[in-house]
């Protein structure tokens, strides 16, 4: 028999963790090859992580909300053959190993014997992950204080987030001792902002609230909401949003989707919707404005190669996902729709992979879908920028000719800008969007698809 190491697997650029949402297969189950054996969750995707090999889950190295690393070895299946062994806990046998090589043991468990032995929190009743247990090893953190510090993970576990906050206010003498009181715990204060800031799920350590007439329904936010809600309040705190609007003129867009719709969709096998006729258009200003494709870290302004394009998409449990079209500025408009629709249909569905919500340059969100005639959106971090498109409407508008101006029906929409004041002024914030509005109203109806 062989012991495999199931590791976590990568799951994108950027993504170096993930939280165990669900166990599929507890100890003793049998696995097939590419079977799932656990759930997982990254700040934006949950996903599966399938096993490697077949054969016999023998032990679960994590439990339910822990959070894991990428590369880190998560559990040990048992094979019959061919695996790549897990090390072996047992010792080695000492005729197994050279002379050279036990010297140099002897010599380090004599220098072991010296060493106070780190506290290993066994003794604790409350359960600590290992990953916060490692952390608190290194920065001497005492079973008193871990036991006393406040957690926001389920059902007040501490969490990384929680223990690394703790450090920081400690060193900065903001933090409480804890004293071996049950009535005085302290409470961790929320860090500084960082550089780009993540997003701090707190829950609550009130009690839940009662409803007074009865009548009231009280749910806990699902886990997707809770981190929205920090990645929203984050990005607050950090950028200085402004706005500005602009309205656009897409009459010749609307007749021209109009009359190639039905022809497009033959051809192609795709439907052509408005957003890719606007993806392509705010790629083209991107271009032209690559100083609305940047990010900001700290005091540094990082300036993107790649226009990577967000569409923030609602799913249907009301939340929000933002799926990242790469190198959209070159694409063609049937490889936008393409990109367009095959993301919208995985987010929908829950098939997306973390990998396609990451790395997104700039965000396009289209609150018209819903009837808002505009909105101010709220930046995604680390990014400058976020454009809100509008409802289409029939509006009476002044039409000039050459002959006089006169009032008739237009299709108009606006565009709603917001912009990190940090880095971007009036001047680029307004320009760039004026530019998306000229690329639309320019929209050549003779043009193929």
């Amino acid at each position: 028999m062989a012991r495999f190491e199931l590791k976590l697997p990568k799951m994108g650029e950027s993504v170096a963790e993930a939280t165990i949402t669900n166990w599929l297969k507890e100890v003793g189950d049998k696995i097939e090859a590419d079977e799932a054996v656990l759930e997982i969750a990254t700040d934006k995707v949950d996903s599966e992580v399938p096993s490697e090999v077949s054969g016999i889950l023998v032990e679960q190295l994590f439990g339910k909300d822990d959070l894991v690393q990428v590369g880190q070895t998560i559990a040990i299946i048992e094979t019959e053959a061919g695996a790549t062994p897990a090390p072996e806990t047992s010792s080695v046998e000492e005729t197994a190993v050279p002379v050279a090589a036990a010297e140099i043991e002897k010599t380090i468990e004599a220098v072991k014997e010296t060493v106070t032995t780190a506290e290993d929190f066994s003794g604790s009743e409350k359960f600590f992950s290992p990953l916060v247990k490692n952390i608190a090893k290194e920065e001497n953190i005492s079973l008193n204080e871990l036991e006393n510090m406040a957690g926001s993970g389920k059902d007040g576990r501490v969490t990384k987030e929680d223990i690394l906050k703790y450090i920081e206010d400690r060193k900065s003498g903001v933090a409480t001792t804890p004293q071996a009181v049950e009535t005085s715990k302290p409470v961790v204060e929320a860090p500084k902002a960082v550089q780009t800031p993540e997003p701090v799920v707190q829950k609550s350590q009130q009690a839940v609230p009662v409803s007074v007439n009865g009548g009231d329904e009280i749910v806990e936010m699902d886990r997707m909401r809770k981190l929205i809600s920090g990645y929203m309040t984050a990005s607050v705190q950090t950028s200085a949003h402004v706005q500005s609007f602009i309205e656009v003129d897409v009459t010749n867009i609307v007749k021209w989707r109009e009359k190639v719709k039905t022809a497009f969709e033959k051809r192609e096998g795709e439907k052509l919707t408005f957003t890719p006729i606007m993806m392509e258009a705010v790629a083209k200003a991107l271009k032209d404005f690559p100083g609305m494709n940047i990010s900001v870290d700290g005091d540094y302004i990082i300036k993107k190669k790649n226009i990577n394009l967000g569409m923030a998409a609602a799913l249907p449990n009301g939340n929000l996902i933002v799926p990242v079209i790469k190198n959209a500025d070159q694409l063609n408009l049937v490889g936008m729709a393409k990109a367009v629709n095959d993301l919208g249909n995985r987010a929908k569905a829950g098939k997306l992979k973390p990998d396609d919500t990451q790395g997104g340059t700039y965000t396009v969100t289209n609150v018209g879908t819903f009837g808002s005639v505009f909105g101010t959106p709220i930046i995604n971090q680390p990014q400058v920028g976020i454009l809100a498109l509008g409802a289409i409407r029939k509006v009476p508008a002044v039409i000039e000719t050459p002959e006089g101006d006169f009032i008739g029906i237009r299709q108009k929409m606006f565009l709603s800008h917001s912009y990190d004041h940090r880095v971007v002024d009036g001047a680029l914030g307004g320009s760039f969007v004026k530019r998306v509005a000229e690329y639309l109203e320019a929209f050549d109806v003779d043009r193929d698809f």
